[in-house]
């Protein structure tokens, strides 16, 4: 299995890089938009819709992004968006999702059957995901350190967990989850953070805030995962599809982005670019 998922997540990666360093600006918008729909399409089973009602959340899918561009009709749409009226409500509501609510459904075991409120928290879930990835396109070294502090805490909770894990986080939710992996990825944070800072300067002119951010961006890693392992738990699957050998689907792999990458282009757009 862990052949596999290594595998998997190279080729993940270097497609990824490619469009992402080589290919036009539009190929990237269209992958991460790709990639937003297939996702859209697993919260949909996860949320217990017919095929009917997954089209119909896909679509709503679109039409935010569709309306996102629509509103700004600028040269630069994704850097004019965050900062508009829009965009601050949509990235409020995500970041009041990710610190307080989801947290609080976490803790409260909440097993949501609603279909238009899980319609709603998709949307919160997935657009300012999308927006994130697209926001953040033009500095791909912000976007790779942010993504690259997800994955170093996945990999290092992962590790440490399965070498030194013996105090369940969470067992009715994630049970191969502890304690000591979730120690284990806020060591490895610090590190990380000297290592981004010498690749990417301007964290280390922001020394407090960054590792402060690089700490949140761990935090909320941990939660966006258990949040989507609750989500598969109250349907009773394990992976949220089939899509990626040894990662499940599409949701499975960016569950810890969709989390984090919001509060990486606030961080951007505000902190750092607002100081200058």
């Amino acid at each position: 299995m862990l052949r596999q998922r290594v595998i998997t997540a190279t080729l993940l990666v270097s497609v990824l890089l490619v469009v992402l360093l080589v290919l036009p600006a539009w190929c990237w918008v269209a992958l991460v938009t790709g990639v937003l729909l297939i996702a859209g399409d697993e919260w949909g089973r996860l949320a217990g819709y017919s095929g009917l009602g997954r089209a119909l959340f896909c679509g709503a899918l679109a039409a935010g992004c569709a309306a996102i561009y629509w509103w700004v009709q600028g040269t630069d749409p994704a850097r004019v968006f965050i900062q508009s009226l829009p965009g601050m409500l949509l990235y409020g509501a995500a970041a009041a999702f990710w610190l307080a609510v989801a947290p609080g459904w976490l803790a409260q075991r909440w097993r949501v059957r609603d279909g238009l409120l899980m319609a709603a928290v998709g949307c919160v879930v997935l657009l300012p995901f999308w927006h994130a990835l697209v926001y953040l396109r033009p500095t791909p070294g912000r976007l790779l350190v942010a993504m690259g502090a997800v994955w170093m805490a996945d990999t290092a909770a992962y590790f440490v967990g399965r070498r030194f894990g013996r105090r369940k986080l969470a067992l009715d939710i994630s049970p191969g989850k502890t304690w000591e992996g979730v120690w284990g990825a806020f060591a490895v944070a610090p590190l990380y953070w000297i290592a981004a800072s010498m690749l990417l300067p301007e964290l280390s002119a922001h020394r407090l805030s960054a590792l402060g951010w690089i700490a949140l961006m761990t935090l909320l890693s941990i939660v966006g995962d258990l949040f989507e392992s609750w989500m598969k738990r109250g349907v009773g699957v394990k992976d949220s599809g089939r899509l990626l050998p040894g990662h499940g689907g599409m949701l499975d792999r960016v569950d810890s982005l969709t989390a984090t990458l919001p509060f990486a282009a606030l961080y951007f757009a505000y902190l750092v670019n607002g100081t200058r």
